[in-house]
């Protein structure tokens, strides 16, 4: 009997050593992990590489998601979905849905600044290539996440593009 009241003492001074030692534990976790996240953090943000815009632009050929905040009315553009191409040395060249054009644009940081140049003169039904162009000609600024550009006219969205399906 003397052996069992000895054992379940000693059990519970097992049990409450180890709840001491698990609270002390969980204390220097608590104190250390602010130390151990900023360091997951800045590895992760030091090991993402900023997108050089000039190269993602010229990577693809764009074609035309939506436009002024709207999905594409493809009734709109009998001929096909708008694109565009940007060269790395600064030649753009597009599709408005009828027409062909070539032209140019500079770009700083996010900026971006379009001239269509020349334009084919085919005769075009509906109002979708007057829509794609009067949005491209204020263009004033760029966003690329993965996938997807984005033109703005300052904090207003003209148009999504997405790389074109070749």
């Amino acid at each position: 009997m003397h052996y069992t009241v000895y054992h379940l003492k000693s059990i519970l001074s097992c049990n409450q050593l180890f709840k001491k030692l698990k609270i002390h534990l969980s204390m220097k976790a608590i104190k250390i992990l602010p130390y151990v996240f900023s360091v997951f953090l800045l590895t992760a943000c030091a090991s993402s590489k900023p997108i050089n815009t000039l190269n993602h632009l010229s990577g693809n050929s764009w074609a035309l998601a939506s436009l002024l905040g709207e999905g594409l009315d493809m009734t709109q553009f009998p001929g096909g979905i708008p694109s565009l191409s940007f060269l790395a040395d600064g030649t753009l060249s597009g599709f408005t849905g009828c027409n062909n054009f070539s032209g140019d644009f500079s770009i700083d940081d996010s900026r971006l600044q379009l001239d269509l140049g020349a334009m084919s003169k085919k005769m075009c039904p509906g109002i979708g290539e007057r829509d794609f162009i009067a949005a491209l000609s204020k263009v004033g600024s760029l966003k690329i996440e993965k996938d997807k550009l984005t033109l703005f006219d300052g904090t207003t969205e003209l148009m999504s593009l997405v790389p074109k399906k070749n």
